[in-house]
């Protein structure tokens, strides 16, 4: 429906559509002319959203800083999986993971050459070494916030270290290319050039996602695409920044016994670290880390 300018504002302020989002409007529709990508008003937040979207980071954020202090040598990914579910529930929240088209766990646990999806279990025990993702999603009051952080277990080598430190700095460089009217192809390029930089590789088929309303959204933030291409960023988006790094191929497989754990194909080791970032009007709020 198209609205005309003294009709009351779409984005829910109550204000004319002339003095709120008319010019915003008219300046997206700009580049829709022009062949870029552009958000639909569904996917674009209002400041009361972003609010509520902060309060579950809340949560989110304090879950894996508890992590950050108790993880460690030989403890089973089940005993994280049961952190996660009592710290969230005891604070009024859902584990967004939980039976989430059928995922049975309230976090992912993914090690080693596990790219994403690792799915806790009793017998999954952290030995020296490892590198594990925990990638902790939390529902509260109907708004989701999700994050990931990599954590190094006893005496890690040399090599995965230094893939677990390039991972985060991907993820650093990709944020400092968040900005509106940007591109998220901007952000892309940012990551893949640095990953590649350091002769490591990204994963094509698996990437961010918008997030706040529902646990994923539009858009799909991809990794790998040229500067200038994929949606406009706009004020009131909100989407995770997640890449994964391998150490060797780009390529994956899914575990076909349990339909979720996603392997990197040449069994080399993976890293991914996840913040969830909202564009703002001057560039962009980190709302987890």
């Amino acid at each position: 429906m198209t609205l005309g300018r003294n009709d009351v504002c779409w984005c829910g302020s109550g204000r004319k559509y002339k003095a709120c989002h008319l010019q915003f409007d008219d300046k997206i529709l700009g580049y829709q002319r022009k062949g870029h990508i552009v958000p639909e008003h569904d996917i674009i937040k209002t400041p009361e959203q972003i609010q509520g979207i902060k309060e579950s980071s809340v949560i989110n954020i304090a879950i894996l800083d508890y992590l950050e202090e108790v993880v460690k040598e030989g403890m089973t990914t089940e005993e994280i999986n049961h952190i996660v579910y009592q710290m969230t529930v005891e604070r009024g929240g859902v584990p967004a993971p939980l039976d989430y088209e059928g995922y049975p766990k309230s976090v992912c646990t993914s090690i080693n050459e596990v790219v994403c999806h690792g799915i806790p279990g009793k017998d999954v025990v952290l030995k020296s070494g490892d590198i594990v993702n925990i990638d902790v999603s939390t529902e509260y009051k109907g708004y989701f916030s999700d994050s990931s952080r990599m954590f190094l277990i006893g005496e890690v080598s040399e090599e995965k270290k230094k893939l677990v430190q390039v991972t985060k700095e991907c993820v650093e460089l990709g944020l400092e290319q968040v900005k509106p009217w940007g591109f998220l192809g901007d952000v892309a390029a940012a990551i893949n050039e640095h990953a590649m930089k350091n002769g490591y590789s990204v994963v094509v088929e698996i990437g961010g996602h918008g997030i706040g309303l529902e646990f994923h959204e539009e858009p799909f933030v991809s990794y790998v695409a040229p500067r200038g291409t994929e949606m406009l960023m706009v004020p009131g988006m909100v989407f995770t920044i997640e890449p994964m790094v391998n150490m060797g191929t780009h390529e994956v497989e899914i575990d076909e016994s349990d339909g979720w754990t996603v392997y990197t194909k040449d069994r080399l080791p993976s890293a991914q670290w996840e913040i969830t970032v909202a564009v703002t009007e001057t560039g962009y709020e980190v709302l987890t880390y």
